[in-house]
């Protein structure tokens, strides 16, 4: 069989990727629709996907396919701008102030020879550096911004230079290792908010929503339901904002003439868009709805999710790699799970050591962290046997001696009752002297992932 030349597979695999740019965001596509409308191989189309849902292009959800979508908004989050730069680093603006709001893309660290400095710089970047005038006209000359360490200022020649190139010249008093640390930490914590999923990355709101408006009757419901094959519709007003529900169980028993406000439910409850998918997946869960209204400050529709949805998109969010470790997953990283099947019967425990960073005010173990730390044995615990999640509310811990730094210790989460919507379990902490900490904790379930 002869082989395709690599040409011919990089513009098809352009053509997809131009195709798929194309869509409407909101629009479902698959590999096989995609595959026959172009006329290209699955497995090519299936790499571009791949490609596409690592740039933001479009998303794939387990039970909802891939959909195009638009996360330019959440995509920034990477990228600093040269202001936002100053303000970690408490730095002072001295020349080009117009370039403030640009983005960068890559800090380079001056601490080599001028000529080898030189082929790190680009257009975009941002050198941090020391008294080098040489340094700082260099990198202006390339397009690149420049921050000054050690409290030093620019020459006259270089902040007239900025100005000219609409470049910022920054000087912050710290040292070039602190300043690059704490961009570092600045970098890092926009990762971990990254990984956290809001209801605006799952919702499309270009998409209209099915909506009952105001003054309308029973009959109209009815009508709706029947056309689109759902049974709950926000109730809005004549400017568009969300004043009611209005689901089948409502309008049983009341006639199809019937006003759709007599007997619609008041006051719903209501969602923002920046809200985190876990806290809606919390109140629908707890309110018991299956449709949530997504508004605005003034309460006008921006959408709805269903309950569906949203438990779809915390699945697929814990399927993802890890981009940015919290406190929590830092200090949970050094334990091993052990299985017991003695006389005794069989349990999930996790050993680990605590360490000096985990000291509280009296050099023990602190009693927030070991806390922490038999929450985290009972999540782990639920995820490995229930492959499910919990919502805490409420754990009582008490504490029977201090636990000592460097000691070993072992965490058995042991479930006193577990159903598909509540869990309470009683946690131990021993270390060599036997029982150091326990803990009752009862939370809400989080449907499987």
């Amino acid at each position: 069989m002869a082989s395709t030349p690599s040409n011919v597979t990089s513009t098809k695999h352009e053509q997809i990727m131009q195709h798929i740019q194309g869509l409407k965001v909101g629009t479902k596509i698959s590999v096989r629709a995609v595959a026959k409308h172009l006329g290209v191989s699955e497995g090519t189309v299936y790499k571009a996907f791949k490609e596409a849902e690592s740039s933001g292009l479009v998303s794939t959800k387990e039970r909802i396919g891939t959909v195009r979508i638009d996360r330019k908004r959440r995509e920034a989050l990477d990228q600093l701008t040269f202001g936002e730069v100053a303000e970690i680093v408490e730095a002072r603006l001295f020349g080009g102030g117009d370039g403030l709001d640009k983005s960068l893309h890559k800090f380079v660290i001056g601490a080599m020879e001028l000529e080898a400095m030189m082929s790190y710089i680009d257009s975009g970047s941002l050198l941090i550096v020391g008294n080098r005038v040489s340094a700082h006209r260099c990198a202006l000359e390339q397009g690149a911004g420049v921050l000054i360490t050690g409290g030093f200022e620019p020459s006259a020649e270089i902040v007239r230079l900025a100005n000219e190139q609409g470049l910022p010249v920054l000087s912050s008093r710290h040292d070039t290792f602190t300043v690059a640390s704490m961009i570092n930490r600045a970098m890092f914590d926009r990762l971990i908010k990254r990984k956290i999923m809001l209801l605006e990355d799952i919702v499309t709101f270009s998409k209209p929503a099915d909506v009952i408006k105001s003054g309308s009757n029973l009959s109209d419901f009815h009508r709706l339901s029947r056309e689109t094959g759902n049974f709950r519709f926000p109730v809005l007003d004549d400017r568009g904002r969300v004043i009611g529900m209005i689901t089948a169980m409502d309008a049983m028993g009341s006639a199809d003439d019937a006003a759709v406000d007599r007997v619609m439910t008041r006051h719903p409850i209501t969602a923002a868009p920046n809200i985190t998918v876990t806290s809606a997946a919390h109140t629908m869960a707890a309110e018991g709805i299956d449709l949530l209204p997504i508004v605005d400050r003034n309460r006008k529709l921006l959408g709805v999710v269903t309950r569906r949805e949203v438990l779809d998109a915390m699945r697929f969010a814990g399927k993802q790699p890890e981009s940015g470790e919290t406190f929590e997953d830092l200090m949970w990283s050094g334990f091993i799970q052990s299985e017991s099947n003695g006389t005794e019967e069989a349990s999930i425990s996790y050993r680990g050591a605590i360490t000096p960073q985990m000291s509280g005010a009296l050099g023990m173990a602190s009693e927030g962290l070991v806390s922490t730390l038999m929450m985290q044995a009972a999540r782990q615990m639920i995820r490995e046997t229930g492959k499910r999640d919990f919502l805490l509310e409420s754990m009582t811990s008490y504490y029977v001696r201090p636990v000592q730094i460097d000691s070993e210790v072992t965490i058995k989460p042991k479930a006193m009752e577990l159903s598909r919507k509540f869990s309470k379990l009683e946690i131990e902490v021993l270390d060599a002297k036997g029982l150091a900490a326990k803990a009752m904790l009862t939370a809400q379930m989080i449907d499987p992932y």
